[in-house]
């Protein structure tokens, strides 16, 4: 099985500096980019359908950028003032400073968490008696509310965007030697797109574990599985599949 094309269910890196482009050059392959989910708001009446008061909660838990957003939108258009003294609990760094794009940075109001949910949680406990107000998408990881839980921490969830399938009508007959996966609804996307979808020879790679579990669910060949030991990222993972295959040759 030799790997000559490949194709990356995510946007194109920015930059000119992506492991994946030199990945393209070392082993004078064809890589291609294209999300196969794409992300909708969801409309202020489907929101307010939720019975979720903005005005009672006084801090943010913020899980992502596009949550950063989407907040944001829904409280436009339900004409709600997002007052100067709400506090915003941020699972990273870089989702902190993405706020800027909204809010004056104040060290006293934006606090974040260094990747997880367990770390950011560890920062809430400091602040137990605040009213926390979790944004999210539909498909949100069931250990967010569950460690918020298990934490006690005081909180109300609500679904401001969902994922969906991307339309990927103009690949039905471009075939890709590799393809690669890094969420659950990427495998799904696949099929909504192609329900008669075969894998014959084409590998498959995924990043993490419940993308993997989607794989073996819709009864495909699981052929590049990150991160393991040997190779922590997806692109150090298809380079050692890419190395395996030459070797066979």
């Amino acid at each position: 099985m030799a790997i000559k094309t490949i194709l990356v269910s995510q946007p194109q890196p920015e930059g000119a500096n992506s492991p994946y482009f030199e990945l393209e050059k070392k082993y004078k392959i064809k890589i291609d980019f294209r999300p196969f989910i794409k992300v909708e708001g969801v409309p202020v009446k489907e929101f307010r359908a939720q019975k979720i008061n903005l005005t009672d909660h006084t801090a943010i838990i913020i899980t992502s950028k596009v949550a950063v957003d989407h907040f944001f939108r829904i409280a436009e258009e339900s004409r709600f003032t997002v007052p100067e003294e709400m506090k915003y609990f941020c699972i990273s760094e870089a989702v902190a400073l993405y706020l800027q794009k909204y809010v004056a940075y104040r060290k006293r109001r934006i606090f974040f968490g260094k990747q997880t949910i367990e770390d950011l949680v560890e920062v809430m406990k400091k602040h137990k008696t605040e009213n926390f107000l979790l944004p999210c998408t539909d498909i949100l990881r069931d250990n967010i509310p569950q460690t918020l839980e298990q934490s006690k921490i005081r909180f109300s969830k609500t679904i401001l965007y969902r994922t969906v399938a991307a339309d990927l009508s103009d690949l039905e007959n471009v075939y890709y030697d590799l393809l690669v996966f890094f969420s659950p609804g990427g495998i799904e996307s696949l099929f909504v797109n192609f329900p008669d979808f075969k894998q014959n020879t084409t590998a498959i790679a995924a990043f993490g574990p419940t993308t993997a579990m989607a794989v073996e669910k819709h009864n495909l060949r699981l052929d590049v599985n990150a991160p393991h030991p040997k190779a922590p990222s997806m692109v150090g993972a298809i380079e050692l599949f890419i190395l395996e295959q030459l070797k066979k040759k």
